[in-house]
């Protein structure tokens, strides 16, 4: 079993306003064994920490892993295999920019995790909803105003982000089926959205008993519902239906950010992407229809954070990036360091998601007992959050589950 002492490492997790004090950090194996000022061991490999610092790995609580294509519809149509390649690359290139867990909000698999966990290639611990559920017409039904023909039931194609669904029997069965599958949480569609052609953003989609019935269903699981969000009147019905993960959320407004507090939600604001959808998408490959509709959210999301911050909402990191977008994961936490402090920056991509994940003490910390994921920063992103983005460039050492994924030299 592999050991290594970090010395001299001082901490930066997203829970203090500056770094801690110089402390030691003991690795075993694929767990963290000990953190303090005095820890020792003869076994260990001592990796001098001076100048640098020390955070738990990274974690984007909303990818989309096998959208490798903006057109989701076309990715839709992609082979299994050719998805399971790109989804691979896309993954490998998310850990080596510190992202040592990721959250998908529609398309991975429970067999995609599988091939994940059989470490073949090093990619992040990967959560999964399976497929996003999605009602005819909604943000999940790219079949067009003129295209008729029904929807596939069963033996989704890995690039679909989800599956439709309608009626409460139906939406009942669809949840159970991802549950049965392997899916650790459910994911719906509770309003429109911009990457789909016919439903307008202020499109609320489910019926409440339907949204009900998945919340049922995941509570009698012992898991919680997800849902795509951006008007003030969607979060407020979703809320009220038990929906605890509010993602993007940008048109929300104060009192409902703070009934969702109130009721323990966790929102996931993803403004990178109508950045990089509004000034990429159309090279992309994103419909022009989509296109238009990405300004409807995206002016509005910097003032989502203030409100959100100011009714005491918590707020876990996401990015929703499609196809050669995804190059931009890190740098949602520049554009919400313009609004946010960076230590809460830092916190939606650490303790705040791993809350959401319900992962709390095992990743997003550097604590006894948690997982080993851990990256060393050029030094101090609470003063500059931008050492967080580069394509991982200031990341000399990121460690997953004990193992180096990458080690540079720290002189």
């Amino acid at each position: 079993m592999s050991s290594y002492l970090f010395i001299n490492a001082r901490i930066v997790d997203g829970t203090s306003l500056e770094p801690s004090e110089p402390v030691s950090v003991l690795v075993e194996g694929n767990r963290i064994r000990e953190v303090g000022s005095n820890v020792a061991s003869a076994a260990a490999e001592v990796i001098d920490l001076s100048g640098k610092t020390l955070m738990p790995g990274l974690i984007d609580a909303h990818v989309h892993v096998i959208a490798s294509m903006a057109d989701l519809g076309q990715n839709a149509m992609l082979p299994d295999a050719l998805v399971t390649i790109r989804a691979f690359k896309l993954m490998g290139e998310m850990l080596m920019r510190g992202f040592t867990t990721v959250r998908d909000l529609g398309g991975a698999t429970h067999a995609l995790v599988v091939a994940t966990e059989e470490g073949f290639f090093p990619v992040p611990r990967l959560v999964v909803c399976g497929k996003a559920l999605s009602q005819t017409g909604g943000h999940c039904d790219f079949r067009g105003p003129f295209n008729d023909r029904p929807v596939q039931q069963t033996g989704h194609a890995l690039g679909a982000l989800g599956r439709v669904c309608d009626g409460v029997p139906d939406v009942r069965r669809a949840a159970r089926e991802e549950i049965k599958s392997g899916a650790r949480f459910l994911k719906i569609m509770a309003n429109g959205g911009v990457s789909s052609p016919t439903d307008p953003i202020h499109y609320l989609g489910f019926a409440r008993e339907e949204i009900t019935a998945v919340v049922e269903e995941a509570q009698n699981a012992g898991t919680y519902v997800a849902a795509h969000l951006y008007t003030d009147e969607a979060i407020r019905r979703a809320v009220e239906c038990g929906v605890l993960s509010l993602e993007h959320c940008n048109l929300i407004q104060s009192e409902t950010a703070s009934f969702a507090a109130s009721r323990g939600a966790i929102a996931v604001p993803t403004l990178v992407t109508y950045d990089k959808l509004s000034s990429e998408g159309a090279a992309m490959g994103l419909p022009a229809r989509s296109v238009a509709k990405v300004d409807n959210v995206r002016l509005s999301g910097m003032e989502s954070l203030d409100i959100m911050r100011a009714a005491g909402l918590p707020m876990a990191y996401g990015s929703d990036l499609l196809g050669g977008m995804h190059r931009h994961q890190s740098e949602e936490f520049v554009i919400r360091g313009r609004v946010l402090p960076a230590h809460e920056v830092i916190a939606s991509a650490t303790v705040v998601a791993a809350r959401l994940l319900r992962m709390e003490g095992e990743i997003g910390t550097v604590a006894p007992a948690a997982f080993a994921d851990l990256i060393v920063v050029d030094g101090n992103p609470l003063s500059d959050l931008s050492l967080l983005t580069g394509q991982g460039q200031h990341m000399p050492i990121i460690m997953k589950d004990g193992a180096f994924i990458k080690r540079t030299a720290l002189g």
